[in-house]
């Protein structure tokens, strides 16, 4: 176990810092674009529940 710790914290063959920002940033607009697109239909399927409901 301490020679496969020793031997990850030396490899440089890793992806860097850069393009795991890069690949975050590519996630958020995703998600911020989707929360967009389904939140307005979201909330109008919400509302007419609750509008039957009561």
């Amino acid at each position: 176990m301490r020679t496969l710790i020793s031997r990850l914290w030396r490899e440089d063959a890793g992806q860097d810092i850069a393009e795991y920002a890069v690949m975050l940033a590519v996630i958020l607009v995703l998600v911020v674009g989707t929360v967009r697109l389904i939140g307005s239909n979201a909330n109008t399927v919400f509302s007419n529940a609750a509008s039957t409901i009561q």
